[in-house]
């Protein structure tokens, strides 16, 4: 799809679905891009990052479709900002879609220009991070609810596999945020000519979105270990209870402990002293009421 500004010379968009022959030659033949930067516009896995050549900005970066199971649905987005147009490949049109509705209602981004219009469809990228935010909020809620039910119970594994997807994603998650911080860095501290020192201002605000989800995601990751610290604690203290009282609940005719008129008190004070004991522990390792210790 291309779209462009009412006036003659005036910014080009060309959004490029799949690739053709056509396609091939628009960017080889009449734009001039370099044949590496062709082959990581089609190419399916390339990590985010920013090329500047003579004639043009690159910039790869990664937006989120959904936040799955057991994984992160992420979506490469390619950023091409020459002189007077731009080129993106967005296959799934998970940010330019938005965008182009925007413009269909408005060509005032498209007017001041092709940092803005370029501006637009990182913004949006990045807007897209929020969702996923929210559902993983909603998530590590319920996951913190149900390590207090559920621990220590046949269901305490099915929590722990949940914890164990949530890592994963929150891992994949802050992988993506560290490459693309960078890229972001860079376009908004006025390090390219294609950016107007007038235009770096709302760069430094995409930034600065940026920086509050990576925030965001670094204190679910202290959170989860929190989440793990209770779960490892009360799985802890109810494998030696379990015990025990699977030890007195087997129905031996001869157990001298079941005759013994302290023998119920003395196996409560058992019980009581292996929980004060691992608590004990835990505390004097700094795994809780405090930081862990250094090795």
């Amino acid at each position: 799809a291309t779209r462009a500004a009412p006036a003659a010379q005036q910014p080009i968009w060309i959004d490029l679905e799949r690739q053709t022959a056509e396609a091939d030659a628009l960017l080889t033949d009449v734009l001039k891009l370099h044949p590496l930067t062709v082959e990581d516009i089609w190419a399916d896995r390339s990590r985010p990052k920013i090329d500047d050549f003579d004639d043009y900005l690159y910039v790869i970066i990664h937006g989120i479709g959904a936040a799955r199971h057991d994984k992160l649905k992420t979506v490469e987005i390619d950023v091409v900002i020459g002189p007077h147009w731009l080129v993106t490949h967005d296959p799934t049109g998970l940010v330019t879609d938005d965008v182009g509705t925007d413009l269909d209602h408005s060509t005032r981004t498209m007017v001041k220009g092709i940092a803005w219009l370029a501006h637009a469809v990182l913004d949006r990228a990045v807007d897209r991070y929020m969702p996923v935010i929210d559902q993983l909020d909603t998530e590590i809620e319920q996951l913190e609810n149900d390590v207090l039910d559920r621990a220590g119970t046949p269901r305490g594994r099915g929590v722990l596999m949940r914890i164990l997807a949530f890592k994963r994603r929150l891992q994949e998650l802050r992988r993506m945020s560290i490459h693309q911080r960078e890229i972001l860095l860079r376009l908004s501290r006025g390090e390219f000519d294609e950016i107007p020192a007038d235009a770096l201002p709302f760069y430094r605000d995409i930034y600065d979105h940026f920086l509050r989800i990576n925030d965001i995601a670094e204190g679910y990751r202290d959170l989860m270990n929190e989440i793990m610290k209770t779960l490892t604690l009360m799985s802890t203290v109810m494998m030696p209870l379990t015990f025990i009282v699977g030890l007195y609940g087997m129905n031996f005719k001869h157990m001298p402990e079941l005759d013994w008129v302290w023998g119920y008190p003395a196996v409560i004070g058992l019980m009581i002293a292996v929980v004060t004991g691992i608590v004990l522990w835990f505390r004097h390792r700094g795994w809780i009421g405090g930081h862990d210790r250094e090795p």
